[in-house]
């Protein structure tokens, strides 16, 4: 375990990026425990204002982020400073992803609907960073040859290629896949030759004379959600809380 630490933790550098990681992850689940236990009314936590204004945890979280980011780059780049400075990164990161979707929408949507943007954020960012971790370098550069790499034209041939294929995924509505292909070559080919989701601008561009291809995309596209939305909408719930229900809509004369 010693000597596979040292091999792909240490040497590599990559500590400072695990340290920024792991406190990312448990700023996020504390955050998310206290804000319930805020909403549920249990326990000692309650909201932070001043003079009567709510004060967002994104609010410290980007100073933290500031503070941690300067840090980085003032402080000793292979010593405690880094390994302090990426912490700081890592915690100031994880309250201002926690609130992604009030930057988004420039409003208090923490627990409705729209909030959810901000877990499909921290999840994403995190998969992403753990992937960098595991050693994928963007656009399956790794998995050229020494003599490959050697030769510019192939690096430059395959990173446009991939580019171009997470472009695709990203036009037929599938921003998932769009960016998790930019490290993993296969994604993006996957996301690229599926049909696109019904709305996309690729949908829109291409679908819009073809009626077959247009009632293919909507049915697969009702597959789809009917088979992971309801798993995906649970899973969502477990980590971030359940959103408030939506209160009816009235008709024009009563409002």
């Amino acid at each position: 375990m010693g000597h596979w630490w040292v091999r792909n933790i240490i040497e590599p550098g990559k500590l400072p990026l695990l340290l920024a990681l792991a406190a990312f992850v448990l700023t996020f689940a504390v955050t998310r425990v206290i804000t319930r236990l805020i909403r549920a009314g249990r326990g000692p936590f309650r909201n932070v204002s001043a003079g009567g204004l709510h004060i967002h945890h994104a609010v410290p979280g980007v100073v933290l982020v500031i503070v941690g980011g300067f840090g980085a780059f003032a402080g000793d780049r292979h010593g405690a400073g880094e390994a302090l400075a990426a912490v700081v990164f890592g915690v100031g990161a994880g309250l201002v992803l926690d609130e992604f979707a009030l930057i988004l929408h420039l409003d208090d949507v923490y627990w409705t609907e729209e909030g959810r943007k901000s877990v499909e954020a921290v999840v994403l960012t995190a998969a992403l960073v753990a992937l960098l971790l595991a050693g994928f370098a963007p656009f399956g550069v790794n998995d050229l040859t020494a003599q490959e790499v050697a030769d510019r034209g192939t690096v430059i041939a395959n990173i446009c290629a991939n580019f171009v294929l997470a472009l695709v995924a990203l036009s037929k509505g599938k921003a998932r896949l769009a960016v998790f292909g930019a490290i993993v070559p296969l994604v993006a080919l996957f996301g690229a030759v599926r049909l696109a989701r019904p709305g996309s601008p690729w949908a829109r561009r291409f679908y819009g004379h073809r009626p077959r291809a247009r009632a293919r995309a909507i049915l697969r596209a009702y597959r789809h959600d009917r088979r992971w939305s309801r798993p995906g909408r649970a899973l969502e719930d477990w980590i971030g809380g359940r959103p408030d229900p939506k209160p009816p809509r009235l008709p024009e004369g009563r409002r």
